[in-house]
């Protein structure tokens, strides 16, 4: 057992020695004006997964390069290492700035379909800020209309599906938020054109029914005078609602409020009517 242990100890202080040895001599060719090797071990490094390093050596020689010959296959791995690297804002910048300057390489589709699967890899739950869900739809479909016949294609439309579908629940969940919190013109615009951008969204049968919710509760908690116009506003609501789901789960307490708006409705006409009647009387 003591053996073990000593020749576990041995080989564990010559790894350590290796490593520091390793990085010894990458911080030498840090320094180094030899740019041949700087290009030789920043490709070694990437076949080895050390994509810090080559980044680090690609920056130093990318000026040295520019122009030449090798500067298109140096441009693909700077690329790459910082996608490998998870850097996914750089790395899209980088594939399309390589697209951008060599429009005809055999990589072009694949960089340009990367840079927006970047922003997808950078879109975060749907409560917070969707800037990169809405920038990796206009890249995806930028990818698929510049190239139809891709076999990416088909995983460009799911991935396009899965951030409208985040989009969608942001949506669903603020027009839910203003519900919550009483504003309620705020929560039936909301729920209104979340139908209207997403028309087969999954919240779509209740997104309609909580527009009658919020439109019965704003005409409700409004002053008698402005009360009739605002519940027409629930009919309204109710109409389209009732079209497109006659057998909801939600019908019977949309039925309700419904009969409400027109109770109230109709009292307010009649109310208006003997008014009228009672001044021609008079007169």
């Amino acid at each position: 057992m003591r053996k073990i242990n000593v020749y576990a100890g041995i080989a564990g202080m010559l790894l350590i020695f290796l490593f520091a040895q390793s990085c010894t001599q990458y911080q030498r060719l840090l320094k180094s004006d030899d740019y041949e090797l700087k290009y030789k071990r920043a490709l070694e490094y990437f076949e080895e997964g050390e994509y810090g390093r080559t980044i680090a050596l690609l920056q130093d020689i990318i000026p040295i390069y520019r122009g030449t010959a090798e500067a298109q296959r140096i441009s693909y791995y700077f690329s790459m290492s910082h996608f490998h690297n998870r850097e996914y804002t750089l790395a899209s910048h980088y594939f399309k700035t390589y697209v951008s300057a060599y429009p005809q390489s055999e990589h072009a589709e694949e960089f340009l379909f990367l840079s927006a699967y970047c922003h997808y890899l950078e879109s975060p739950r749907y409560s917070l800020d969707q800037s990169n869900t809405r920038q990796a739809i206009r890249e995806l479909q930028s990818f698929i209309n510049r190239f139809p016949g891709s076999d990416r294609v088909a995983d460009a439309n799911e991935l396009i599906d899965e951030l409208r579908s985040k989009l969608e629940k942001k949506r669903f969940k603020t027009g839910k938020l203003f519900l919550d919190i009483s504003d309620y013109v705020a929560a039936a615009k909301t729920f209104e054109t979340m139908i209207r951008d997403f028309p087969d969204t999954e919240y779509r049968e209740e997104a309609m029914f909580l527009t009658i919710k919020a439109y019965f509760n704003f005409a409700y908690n409004s002053v008698p005078q402005r009360q009739e116009e605002r519940y027409q506003d629930v009919i309204s609501a109710y109409n389209q609602f009732v079209r497109r789901y006659p057998q909801s789960q939600f019908m019977r307490e949309a039925q309700q409020m419904e009969n409400t708006a027109r109770e109230v409705i109709d009292r307010s006409q009649q109310r208006r009517q003997e008014e009228m009647e009672l001044t021609g009387n008079n007169d």
